[in-house]
């Protein structure tokens, strides 16, 4: 597929759904020029939406976060985060007084849990603990030896519903290196244990309802008139394509200049379009 100009594409849509990591920053930190990118929608009266597979942060958080990092033109409104689906989902689901288990950190268990509840580091659950559902927030935070066996065998015993509040499967820590996400963690501990966990991370279609209704209560648009944007193709863009809404992969994240041809080859997974970032 040849590269095209992002803002070429842009102007043919009412609204965009932009990812965060890979579109708006990478691991250098904010990509530059991005927010001209964004004025640039503004100026257009074209809406965004900002949806990302981070449950450790409440879009308040994460809009500040944005703002700290020198990208002001992020409203903690159009953000909408797996973890904030996750969140609306146990709100519901668990009884008051109920534990809730979790792999991550306290920080990001704290946003996630209602007060209501009770958070459980999956190290320190006892058997006699009333666990009414069990949480994979982050790669980090626990033991990833006993742990994750604690949490596999936690899981065999005992039939409670499990989230997976981010369903990336790896991250970059630089140019050419990444590690391994929650969503390899969790996709491991569920063929283990032969289970569906509920995923809430992009590529399952909760967030894009979530955002598309969001977006309809401000103007009337169609699917034909929303443009995912992403840097990978196994959660932005298959999620894009599921949603039936059209996908533009950029170059600047996850996904290689290099590789591409070859990954959405082997992969079936087909963007719309590719760019070399959102700035040009």
């Amino acid at each position: 597929m040849q590269l095209a100009s992002f803002r070429s594409i842009l102007t043919r849509y009412k609204a965009v759904f932009l990812d965060s990591y890979g579109v708006l920053k990478n691991h250098m930190g904010l990509i530059p020029k991005v927010e001209e990118t964004l004025q640039f929608i503004r100026d257009n009266n074209q809406y965004l939406c900002v949806l990302t597979n981070d449950a450790s942060r409440s879009p308040d958080q994460l809009a500040a976060n944005f703002q700290k990092n020198g990208l002001t033109g992020i409203e903690a409104d159009e953000i909408i985060s797996s973890g904030m689906m996750a969140r609306q989902f146990l709100e519901y689901k668990i009884r008051k007084g109920g534990s809730v288990a979790y792999l991550g950190t306290e920080n990001s268990a704290q946003y996630i849990l209602q007060a209501k509840l009770r958070g459980v580091p999956v190290s320190q659950v006892k058997e006699e603990d009333d666990v009414q559902a069990m949480v994979f927030l982050d790669d980090e935070g626990f033991d990833w030896n006993t742990d994750i066996n604690k949490t596999l065998n936690l899981l065999r015993t005992k039939n409670i519903p499990t989230i997976v509040a981010n369903t990336d499967s790896i991250y970059p820590v630089s140019q050419n290196d990444v590690s391994l996400a929650t969503g390899s963690i969790a996709k491991l501990v569920e063929n283990i244990v032969n289970k569906r966990f509920i995923h809430f991370g992009k590529p399952d279609s909760q967030m894009f309802m979530h955002a598309f209704e969001r977006m309809n209560k401000l103007a009337s648009i169609d699917r034909s008139e929303i443009l995912m944007v992403g840097d990978t193709l196994h959660t932005d863009i298959l999620g894009g394509n599921k949603f039936g809404i059209d996908t533009a992969l950029v170059l600047s994240g996850n996904t290689r200049k290099d590789k591409v041809n070859l990954l959405i080859r082997s992969s079936g997974i087909i963007p719309n379009y590719i760019c070399e970032s959102i700035v040009n």
